[in-house]
């Protein structure tokens, strides 16, 4: 199991990247805080992470890329593309009533809103935004869902004397339904602070001298494989009385049932109160049965029983017009009324809402903490098609019977400190880590939301289902079941929450990082199912070319395992753009992955397994080295995860794959004792370096590709690709240096100096293509913009080949874009250009982020300077900003 252990940056590390020749201070945290006009710091809010003034709004306005941001000689060579693609989505749109896998027409706009979501791994997730609304939800698998419903809030009630002083909904909306409540909390006085899988939000209450801390704790728990797992979330709530007095507290909850769809209103929905008593512990609250057809589930509001707090509750009201019925109820005596028996069912047309409150006394001078959770059951689910009822990783310990509301509760409350201390024995080598900066704390831990909010599932294997495909191991297949996959079950996400295909393999290559290095098991149970030998010969159109081809061959890796709007795993191959059995780069990543997989598990059956797999796929692979000089070529179109960046004849990327995956077939013949193999592939080594090197190197970098036409000596940041992940494998040196190390470094220095100084002031990243002259390549859709999963990447590199400096400021600039400029916090795109566009929100590949982690890791070890000066851009007029805003 790898566990982060971060070594320390030594003084050599310690320079500013600001000093860097053109480097330009980048936004600071402090912008997003400049607006906060209290001095309260919260209780127990850590340092590090992300924060935000309930009151900040974003300056800059992206907007998704659209047809209309394509260039004219773009559009010109996409016009069949354009006509087939707008003939498909019209057929799945208006005639299967199907949402696409990517619909162009209706791409999510931006909504600078999001924070940290709730719940565990694979069993749907619901999001709160940085301002406290509940605005994203995924319970369905795999299908979001984006719509604020603003009867979900938390409201606070203070009492001096028997009175109610001050009642308020802690929310700074000011809707025009539930008139009755008192909206519009002041956004000045409130700040929001993340740091996944937690986040807090700090309330000074205006006049009250009285501070709530809402602390927000998901069971997302490095090698844990049973608490994360839970649909199911806890919120601490500290009240801090700065007055000389005692005060009342009280804290209500309230939940619509249902999350804002019109299923909402579809009848049939009901609340029951419950009481549940176990192991000397009690929690009750109110269960919110959510009746539709199709994935029913129970959503479960529940508190804590202790001896100075009072739980009271109201079943059922409705959350339309001006609910002052309920505003008075809690403002009479700070409490609910508490009614026996369930709500009827609604009827059509109808909502129905419950809600939750706890009570407390705050000593004067004093604190006292309220705790509440909201669980999630849907223990059974189906995807699109509805062939097939899968059972979700969590029931494994709360059962199928959809009653497991109460006791995930009762769970959650009494074991969250647990997790709690967890995250914090986790987490703490980073974040003590005085050498490290602080946007990369923020940022190692808030990338890491997409685990559980990239439409993830974690679901039981049947105890019928033969994931070999029917090829057996001795056969050179896999076992029918395989005992990691038994055990851990079955895990998917999302390439992007716009982009609805699961497990899409040439993304996964660079988010695996994240799972190998905290979920082992996860990442391994992944593999087997990618390298499963199975074949889907039904015939269908590729986009692009409009020629008919099977769905699936034989020997070649998937590009995804279905849409979750069909039936994965069944139907494989959602995209259907390319016929990606032509792509270059799938089988290298897989074979690439299964040697660094088995680096850092020592997993020796996973290896043994994965050979044959890795031979089969390789086999098929040697058919695009066409001339038989060791090296593969590309033919011609974009056959390769940059699915829109042509690429003709040996390239710097799927060139430089090639050469990696042929590297670590010997280092794997090597341990199996397979001589033949080692012999054969080192020859191939040999050869292929050889003509990589004469074809593809000019003296300064990798050339784009061999084609020798105007754009082939682009300077692509992505042309090391290979070689990171033959270092982040513990191999690219002696006899397992595929690349020579003085080209590799020259090679990144260019990268540097062009894509990532020369571009946008040195503050955005790494954009895609860079010309030698230092003018972005526009002669793609893909080649000017910036792919965030990339650059984490590139700067892992740059890491491993100790440009500790140049990695930091070039991830740096991405971070800051997506979460400090551009609003994107929780939903990191897949790109963006250097002005005005991003494009799929919310997606897999920045993940790659922990592959950044792992190459700090692999440092030589060198002397902790505990007073080192931060790797930052931020100015010294920007710290002293952060310690006034209480940074």
């Amino acid at each position: 199991c790898y566990k982060v252990q971060p070594k320390p940056l030594g003084p050599q590390d310690s320079e500013i990247a600001s000093t860097l020749v053109g480097a330009s201070p980048l936004t600071s945290l402090a912008e997003l805080m400049d607006r906060y006009q209290s001095t309260e710091t919260g209780f127990g809010v850590p340092k590090d992470g992300w924060r935000i003034c309930l009151a900040h709004e974003f300056k800059e306005k992206r907007k998704p890329f659209q047809a209309k941001d394509v260039s004219v000689s773009n559009i010109m060579k996409h016009v069949a593309l354009g006509v087939r693609y707008l003939k498909w989505w019209y057929k799945k749109t208006q005639v299967e009533k199907k949402a696409p896998f990517i619909d162009m027409f209706r791409a999510v706009p931006l909504r600078q809103i999001y924070g940290a979501p709730l719940g565990g791994i694979g069993g749907g997730t619901i999001t709160r935004g940085w301002k406290g609304e509940f605005c994203r939800w995924q319970l369905n698998p795999g299908m979001y869902h984006y719509k604020t419903v603003i009867a979900d809030q938390f409201t606070v009630c203070l009492r001096k004397g028997g009175q109610t002083v001050y009642q308020q909904v802690l929310s700074t909306e000011r809707p025009h339904t539930l008139q009755g409540w008192n909206w519009g909390f002041c956004g000045e006085y409130a700040f929001y602070h993340a740091l996944y899988p937690r986040a807090w939000t700090v309330y000074q209450l205006p006049g009250q001298n009285v501070t709530l801390t809402c602390r927000q704790v998901s069971p997302v728990i490095p090698h844990d494989y049973k608490d994360s797992s839970l649909p199911v979330a806890v919120f601490v709530w500290d009240i801090e009385n700065k007055n000389d007095y005692a005060l009342d507290v009280s804290i209500m909850f309230t939940m619509v049932n249902g999350s804002g769809q019109k299923d909402d209103k579809s009848g049939g929905h009901w609340n029951e109160p419950f009481h549940l008593e176990k192991e000397s512990e009690t929690v009750s609250g109110v269960l919110l049965h959510h009746c539709t057809t199709v994935n029913p589930y129970t959503l479960c509001m529940a508190a804590r029983k202790q001896s100075d707090r009072e739980i009271s509750h109201q079943t059922a009201f409705s959350p339309e017009g001006t609910c002052s019925a309920l505003w008075s109820d809690l403002i009479n005596d700070g409490r609910l009324d508490s009614p026996a028996g369930s709500s009827p069912p609604t009827q059509k047309g109808e909502r129905v809402a419950a809600a939750l409150a706890v009570g407390c006394p705050v000593p004067a001078h004093g604190h006292n903490s309220i705790e509440f959770s909201l669980a999630w059951d849907m223990p059974k689910m189906t995807f699109g098609s509805r062939e097939k009822e899968h059972i979700r990783r969590y029931t494994r310990y709360y059962g199928t019977n959809g009653d497991a509301g109460p006791t995930l509760s009762h769970y959650a409350l009494t074991h969250y400190k647990d997790w709690e201390k967890s995250i914090e024995e986790w987490q703490r080598p980073v974040l003590e880590d005085s050498s490290l900066p602080s946007w990369y704390k923020s940022a190692i831990f808030n990338e890491l939301y997409f685990v559980a909010d990239g439409g993830t599932v974690w679901v039981e294997i049947p105890e019928d289902c033969d994931i070999s495909g029917g090829l057996r191991s001795e056969e050179g297949g896999l076992p029918a079941q395989p005992p990691i996959v038994k055990e851990y079950g079955r895990f998917a996400y999302l390439e992007g929450q716009e982009y609805r295909m699961y497990n899409t393999y040439d993304v996964h290559f660079y988010a695996s990082f994240a799972l190998i290095m905290l979920w082992p098991k996860l990442a391994l149970s992944l593999q087997y199912d990618l390298g499963k030998c199975l074949q889907d010969p039904t015939p269908r159109t590729n986009l692009m070319t409009g020629q008919c081809t099977a769905v699936k061959t034989r020997n070649v890796v998937p590009h995804d395992i279905g849409d979750p709007d069909d039936e994965p795993w069944l139907r494989v191959n959602a995209y259907l753009i390319h016929d990606t059995a032509d792509w270059k780069d799938l089988n290298l990543k897989f074979v690439l992955q299964v040697y660094r997989d088995y680096h850092l598990t020592q997993d020796s059956q996973y290896l043994q397994d994965m050979w044959p797999i890795c031979q089969a796929v390789m086999e098929t692979e040697m058919k695009f080295d066409k001339d038989g000089d060791g090296l593969i070529e590309n033919s011609g179109y974009a056959d390769q995860t940059y699915d829109g960046w042509p690429v003709t004849g040996p390239s710097a990327y799927c060139g430089g794959l090639w050469i990696a995956s042929v590297c670590v077939m010997c280092k794997m013949a090597q341990i199996l004792k397979n001589d033949s193999v080692y012999e054969r592939y080192h020859s191939i080594l040999e050869r292929g370096s050889a003509a990589f090197d004469k074809l593809l190197w000019n003296g300064k970098y990798y050339n784009y590709d061999s084609s020798g036409q105007s754009l082939s000596n682009s300077v692509m940041s992505d042309q090391c690709a290979g070689h990171w992940f033959l270092r982040a494998s513990g191999l690219g040196n002696d006899e397992f240096q595929a690349f020579p190390k003085e080209k590799i470094r020259s090679a990144l220095k260019s990268v540097f100096d062009l894509n990532v100084m020369s571009f946008g002031k040195g503050q955005l990243g790494a954009v895609n293509g860079m010309r030698p002259e230092g003018v972005p390549d526009h002669s793609s859709v893909q080649s000017d913009e910036v792919w965030v999963g990339v650059v984490y990447g590139l700067a892992a590199t740059m890491i491993h080949e100790g440009m500790l400096e140049e990695g930091l400021h070039t991830a740096e600039g991405c971070y800051r874009t997506v979460w400090e400029r551009a609003g994107m916090a929780f939903q990191t795109p897949e790109a963006y250009c250097e002005k005005g566009i991003y494009r799929s929100l919310a997606y897999m590949r920045p993940l790659s982020i922990w592959a950044m982690q792992l190459a700090l890791d692999n440092r030589p070890k060198l002397a902790k300077d505990t007073d080192a000066p931060q790797t930052s851009l931020a100015t010294e007029s920007d710290n002293e900003l952060i310690k006034k805003n209480c940074h």
